[in-house]
């Protein structure tokens, strides 16, 4: 559903989060589940690595994403009282970061704003070698202008500075670029800082009751799609 009021500017460039909106991490849920024999430990850690890139964030301490990624699975290994893994194992799971296949509705729902006349820039908490490997590996890289990481900033998304140094980038207001992502806590950001935002409703995922309600909202890219196109 759209929430674009008359009084909104026509966005023009959209701005795609990267892991679990366009990536499929199921791959990387199985390993992380497998290595610790606990099917919920992917959530334990995934949630621990936006956690700390936000204690990051707010004491102006500043790790790679794949550096606290790593941190993250010692924690989660102490969290669940089980036995830290071993570097080679760790880097073995960090690395299936850049090993995901996109979401079955991504290609098409890129296609159908590229074809609208959209600028299309990946934005991400990964460093921009990180970015650039996921979306070769998926094999959308070629749908996108550009690709850009906080890394520039060393502020982690949903800092307000991060959309800001992001429109900027781009050469445009912020009221003519929507963040597009599958969570709250972007799309709050993104709302906050002046963009409007989409939210992709995957599986497990949801918005946060406090925060603005989305621009638009669908249970998939294509959904999302067709509201920005009109």
């Amino acid at each position: 559903m759209s929430h674009l009021s008359s009084g909104q500017a026509q966005p023009r460039v959209l701005l795609f989060d990267v892991n679990e909106t366009l990536l499929d991490m199921s791959k990387l849920e199985l390993a992380v589940g497998k290595a610790f024999g606990n099917k919920l430990a992917f959530k334990q850690w995934f949630g621990l690595l936006l956690q700390y890139s936000l204690v990051d964030t707010v004491t102006r301490a500043y790790h790679p994403f794949s550096l606290i990624a790593d941190a993250a699975l010692d924690m989660t290994a102490d969290m669940l009282k089980k036995k830290r893994l071993a570097p080679a194992k760790k880097q073995q799971i960090t690395a299936l970061m850049t090993q995901l296949p996109a979401h079955k509705d991504v290609p098409q729902g890129l296609e159908m704003l590229l074809d609208a006349g959209f600028s299309l820039v990946a934005f991400t908490n990964s460093t921009k070698l990180v970015l650039d490997e996921q979306l070769r590996y998926a094999d959308i890289i070629h749908y996108f202008d550009q690709g850009l990481s906080i890394d520039t900033v060393q502020l982690y998304k949903p800092h307000r500075h991060t959309y800001e140094a992001a429109v900027h980038a781009v050469g445009v207001a912020p009221a003519e670029a929507v963040l597009i992502a599958a969570h709250g806590w972007d799309v709050a950001g993104a709302l906050h800082a002046g963009l409007a935002a989409g939210f992709i409703a995957r599986p497990g995922q949801t918005l946060y009751p406090l925060a603005p309600r989305p621009t638009y909202s669908g249970k998939t890219l294509v959904e999302l799609a067709k509201q920005l196109i009109g």
